[in-house]
């Protein structure tokens, strides 16, 4: 057995010697416990972080990327910022297309019976110019046979273009906090695989195309469906392949009805007895600027203020509900971590640095368009002098729940140092790395470029069952206190990277990825 012992001990000195340096021995972080205490004091006692997700939500949601209630709310932040005493707040123009926003909308059914619809616009359609009736019919289209069914038959109906589907009881909660168990499993090295294939998108998209031609020509009042919801919950977003040049390919008026009323509506008909709807949908564009933007803010640093760390999360949303938990959260979150820091006298060595981004749900635009202009680009990997300066970026995007901890995105370098800073959160439940990658969220934009861009991992809550793009994404589905000690966590990684005397780890560079290649969101 000592025999054993000694060969093993030989060979441990053998591997250790043979690794760098920075690989041999535990990294030791310092930790500053006096500033973390300021932190949370002011962060729990003197929190404005529902404040703020207030205004975002009842005064300027929701958030549509080009619409006159994001840049009303892009001002609102903008001066709440100055007066909080931040330095360098402004905007940064990107090109996007036109804006577009729903003013009013109705939807009732009047025959045989009269009851109103809960129903919502599809982004970039058009509206009805006033209210229209007409009778409802059924016409789903799913292959190219299906067009000379239909042809003729349509003018000035409401198209019921979905078949009908079950809807099933909830004998589960709809609302999950992860489990130890679960959060355990996080942690692990996800399995090896690929990445799947894309299926026949562009087939689909095309088909799609011709349908909506189709039901122009045909002059429909408008086009019905039914989303993932139930329970009066509609999920709605914009139509596959939609335009935003002011000059592309034209949509007919599209609006998504909760699977109640669209079953209500299918099943009379299918009786052979008509039903007539009425519509007022004033949906109104924008083409005068076609420009989107996001903000940008930061806390000057002192020996190290040309390094930056950057602290981030989308501001737009889409357009039923008011944003809130996708993502005025996370918008308030970083709002509330900046004020924190700055409220709060902590030291920073490196500059802080908040990016408030645009164009998110459309595909990760806002920060993809801000990390080519200042880091650099993707597609050729030809860095700016920038990318050496930044030291990580942090991202929220996952809704109201609590922080339980950091997806790691593959780099295994910062996995000790985010261990310990998660020491003072323990006790309010963040305990977890994990080594995984996390997807459809704006640290993808700076991974994309070998930056060490992170999200954290956050308690579902309700976000994928009820508020993730839908009528439901309100202020009330907020939890205050994730939210408040969201911010403090948030506030606490960021002070520790600014302070720390290297930048964190990187991962090394990413080979160019041409730009159809790149992953994009609809989140």
């Amino acid at each position: 057995m000592q025999f054993r012992r000694t060969v093993a001990l030989s060979a441990l000195i053998a591997v250790l010697i043979a690794l760098p340096l920075s690989a041999q021995w535990p990294i030791t972080e310092k930790l500053d416990l006096d500033a973390v205490y300021r932190i949370k004091e002011e962060g729990l006692q003197r929190s404005k972080v529902m404040e703020l997700e207030s205004y975002l939500t009842d005064v300027y949601g929701p958030r549509l990327t080009g619409s006159p209630n994001m840049k009303e709310a892009g001002d609102w932040a903008i001066k709440t910022m100055k007066d909080w005493g931040l330095a360098n707040v402004h905007t940064e123009a990107w090109p996007f297309g036109r804006g577009w926003q729903s003013q009013r909308f109705t939807a009732n059914a009047l025959t045989p019976r009269a009851y109103p619809l809960i129903a919502y616009p599809k982004a970039w359609t058009p509206g009805t110019n006033g209210p229209v009736a007409g009778d409802a019919v059924i016409a789903v289209i799913n292959e190219d046979k299906d067009f000379a069914a239909f042809k003729g038959t349509l003018r000035g109906k409401f198209v019921l273009g979905m078949a009908m589907r079950d809807v099933v009881p909830h004998f589960d909660p709809q609302g999950h906090r992860y489990t130890d168990a679960e959060l355990a499993d996080l942690a692990k090295q996800p399995p090896a695989g690929g990445r799947g294939g894309r299926g026949n998108f562009g087939g689909g998209q095309e088909f799609n195309r011709r349908k909506a031609d189709f039901f122009i020509a045909e002059g429909v009042a408008a086009v019905l469906d039914f989303s993932r919801g139930d329970g009066g919950t509609v999920f709605v977003q914009a139509p596959q392949g939609v335009s935003r040049d002011p000059k592309g390919p034209a949509q007919p008026a599209q609006v998504t009805l909760t699977v109640e009323h669209y079953g209500r509506i299918w099943r009379t008909l299918e009786k052979k007895i008509p039903v007539t709807l009425q519509i007022d949908a004033d949906n109104r564009f924008f083409d005068t600027d076609l420009n989107a933007f996001n903000i940008v803010a930061e806390l000057p640093g002192t020996d190290k203020a040309d390094e930056i760390v950057m602290l981030g999360a989308h501001f737009d949303s889409w357009h039923t509900g008011t944003g809130a938990t996708d993502n005025a959260a996370g918008s308030a979150v970083m709002m509330e971590a900046m004020r924190l820091l700055k409220t709060s006298g902590v030291k920073l060595r490196r500059t802080v640095r908040i990016g408030l981004w645009g164009g998110e749900e459309e595909g990760l635009l806002g920060s993809k368009e801000y990390v080519k202009a200042h880091f650099g680009d993707p597609a050729t990997m030809v860095l700016k002098p920038e990318h050496a300066k930044i030291a990580g970026y942090f991202n929220v995007d996952n809704g109201t729940g609590l922080i339980r901890g950091v997806y790691l995105q593959g780099n295994e370098a910062v996995a000790p140092i985010f261990q310990q800073w998660m020491e003072p959160f323990k006790n309010v439940g963040m305990t977890t790395v994990a080594i995984r990658n996390t997807g459809g969220t704006d640290h993808l934009s700076y991974d994309a470029v070998g930056l060490p861009g992170f999200q954290f991992i956050q308690d579902e809550v309700e976000y994928d069952s009820r508020t993730h793009h839908s009528n439901m994404d309100t202020y009330e589905r907020i939890q205050a206190n994730d939210m408040m000690r969201n911010a403090v966590i948030v506030a606490t990684f960021v002070m520790n990277t600014a302070n720390r005397d290297e930048k964190l780890p990187r991962k090394p560079l990413p080979k160019p990825t041409p730009a159809a290649g790149r992953g994009t969101s609809q989140q």
